[in-house]
């Protein structure tokens, strides 16, 4: 079982994906299309799906965010951990892309105590990084894991669905370079859009939903079985944090 801050302390390193460039960490996602421009006055409703059946665990994704987005080594805006799930015939790995998932009612908006997060028209959650004090509330306040403070400016960071590339008209730089094209964007309003076609042509789930936060990454072929083995590694983190904060004894 792998949690976001197990796979980032465990040593998922940039480096020997970095070398080989851009190009080769963009390598290339068959049938990847450029970002369908939004309607003459219609503000989009961005949002992505991840489809779990294509998703092969190899990390492009991840490589190709920090890259875009010149993150800190060992700080990632996705991740692809692995779980293990039983098989007709034993274990067999499981991938659960995750990502920021820009919440309609994000928690971590009325956290902030500078006011440096919100949710822009689009629905893109964002982070002012001038306004920033870095205190960290908002990342106590996700439930997902999503947010880190940046090693390099102190300040809360996060996926943006890399607004910079879709201001030119592009694709976010997970989506272009998913291999197996298991990660798709687009406007959740518009029922043309690739992502619309997917959350109407299956079924889809989100993650917590019970959260009441109604997240905008919508997951293909996310099964029980899956989710049980993440609820397991929460606990897990939530057991080992409890057991942290209690009062060690004193030594004889």
């Amino acid at each position: 079982m792998t949690s976001r801050r197990s796979f980032l302390s465990g040593g998922f390193g940039l480096a020997g994906a970095a070398s080989a460039g851009p190009a080769a960490a963009a390598g290339a996602a068959p049938g990847a299309a450029s970002l369908r421009a939004p309607a003459d006055g219609h503000t989009p409703r961005w949002g992505m799906v991840m489809d779990l059946r294509k998703c092969i665990g190899c990390q492009a994704c991840t490589v190709a965010c920090a890259m875009e987005n010149n993150l800190p080594e060992g700080q990632h805006r996705t991740y692809v951990p692995v779980y293990e799930v039983d098989g007709p015939h034993g274990p067999v790995p499981a991938m659960l892309p995750r990502i920021c998932n820009h919440c309609e009612t994000p928690p971590c908006v009325p956290v902030c105590p500078a006011g440096a997060t919100y949710k822009a028209e689009d629905g893109i959650v964002l982070v002012d990084y001038d306004a920033c004090v870095g205190c960290g509330y908002c990342v106590q306040a996700c439930p997902y894991e999503a947010r880190f403070l940046n090693k390099k400016t102190g300040t809360a960071d996060k996926c943006t669905f890399c607004v910079q590339r879709l201001e030119a008209g592009l694709l976010p730089a997970c989506v272009e370079t998913c291999v197996g094209g298991a990660r798709v964007f687009g406007d959740l309003d518009d029922p043309q859009s690739a992502a619309a076609k997917l959350i109407a042509a299956h079924d889809t789930r989100r993650l917590k939903p019970e959260a009441g936060t109604g997240p905008q990454v919508f997951y293909i072929g996310l099964d029980d079985r899956l989710l049980e083995e993440v609820e397991i590694g929460a606990g897990a983190r939530a057991l080992r944090l409890a057991n942290a904060a209690q009062p060690q004894p004193e030594e004889a």
